[in-house]
Parts: C-alpha cells; sequence; structure tokens
C-alpha cells in the first residue's frame, strides 16, 4: 500500500525479534512507515537513510555502541535549520539511568519496551509533532530517581540559569508545571487557561530555554534547581 507523506521511522536494536515486531505494528499503520534498521549504533551511524528519518527508535543497551553514543553522534551536527532526526530511547527499565543519559544526549524522550502498541505508535506521533513529553509521569519519576546524580555531576549552567531567570512569572509558573510532568490540558485546567494560550507560553519557554523540547526542558529544571525531588 502506497502511503502519502507518512512519518518515516527508523529502528536501532539489536534483537532482530524486536525489531520484526516494531516494524509490523508502525508498517500497519497508514500514516507510519519503517524506512530504515540498524542492529547496533555503528551501523547506525554509518546509514544515510536511518539519518534521514523523522523519528528513530533506539535501544540503549547494545553491544559495540550503545544508544547514548548512538544518539549524541546523530544529533549532535543538527541545527535549527537541519534538525535531524527526532530520538525515542528504549529501555526495559522504568528507572533506567542510562535513558536520562540519552535524553542529555538529544533524545526527545523515552518508552518502555513492553509499552502497549498503542501508547508506542502513539509517543512517534508525539515525538514528530514536537508538542508533548513522552510518559510524563515516566519521565518525572526517572528524573526525580537520578535528579540527585544529575545535580552532583553537573555544575550549574549559568546560560541555562539566566534564561530561567528571563522568564515571566506566568511562564515560570508554566515552566514549574511541565517539570513536574504536566500536559498542556492538565496546565491549562490548573490555571484557567485556554490549551492554546498554554501552548503559546510553552512556545515561549522553550525558546527562552532554547531547548530542543519538553524534555529537554525537564532536564534544564532539575540542573538549574526549580524543581527538586
Amino acid at each position: 500500500m502506497l502511503k502519502e507523506n507518512p512519518i518515516r521511522v527508523a529502528l536501532v536494536d539489536d534483537q532482530l525479534l524486536v525489531r520484526s515486531g516494531f516494524r509490523m505494528l508502525i508498517n500497519s499503520q497508514a500514516d507510519l512507515d519503517v524506512v530504515a534498521e540498524a542492529s547496533n549504533g555503528r551501523e547506525a551511524i554509518a546509514s544515510p537513510t536511518l539519518a534521514g528519518a523523522d523519528v528513530i527508535l533506539m535501544d540503549v543497551r547494545m553491544p559495540e555502541m550503545d544508544g547514548i553514543e548512538t544518539t549524541e553522534r546523530l544529533l549532535s551536527g543538527r541545527t535549527k535549520s537541519s534538525p535531524g532526526p527526532k530520538v525515542i530511547v528504549l529501555t526495559t527499565f522504568d528507572l533506567d539511568e542510562y535513558a536520562l543519559s540519552a535524553i542529555q544526549a538529544g533524545a526527545s524522550g523515552f518508552l518502555l519496551k513492553d509499552a502497549p502498541p498503542e501508547e508506542l505508535l502513539e509517543s512517534i506521533r508525539t515525538v514528530y509533532r514536537g508538542d508533548a513529553v513522552i510518559a510524563p509521569s515516566t519521565t518525572r519519576r526517572l528524573l526525580e530517581h537520578v535528579a540527585p546524580i544529575l545535580r552532583r555531576s553537573t555544575l550549574p549552567n549559568s546560560v541555562h540559569m539566566r534564561a530561567v531567570e528571563s522568564l515571566t512569572p506566568r511562564e515560570r509558573e508554566v515552566f514549574e508545571l511541565i517539570a513536574n510532568g504536566q500536559s498542556n490540558p492538565e496546565i491549562a485546567a490548573g490555571l484557567y487557561l485556554s490549551e492554546a494560550t498554554v501552548k503559546t507560553h510553552v512556545g515561549h519557554i522553550l525558546a527562552k530555554l532554547n531547548a530542543r523540547d519538553r524534555v529537554q526542558a525537564v532536564v534544564i529544571a532539575y540542573e538549574t534547581g526549580v524543581v527538586s525531588p
């Protein structure tokens, strides 16, 4: 079946059965298409087709080159005019410190390998849109788990600190709610705002923080002490 302008998905996982299962699921959707696969990071780096995908599902633990280094190398040269693919990190552990490292390396979020199929599919679409965090509560639990490590290993980033200080009081309020894992509808309901207004605030916040997405904004919130476990 010929698909019209599908979201191009790439799979990077050392387990053939895992890739096969994901491929069958993703290709069953009218708006998604698997365009490339790799069994490890080195294969992924060498594949121009994979680098041209819209979204990459990236296993964290692989031989030869793990998902962290692979993500960092794939995304290291991107710019605003050429942002490159979005990366979803796949992990078998709910609280996996490797997942945070991958997010710091440039991933847009992470997902458990045993997540329900509909959650996987919606996560691909969500990351492609760039307007929501994958599994906010899970992201928050991970960050709370590793926040002490993050704070010890990362000196306060003066650029991030100044960016946070530049937020208006309302933007700061929305920023804290983002960092606590709330979605746009939840923020809108809590602050008695329209979702369109919240989306505008989120856009301004990401621009001021120079954050590529909400996941990176959450990391910045923990690094700068805006929120803490």
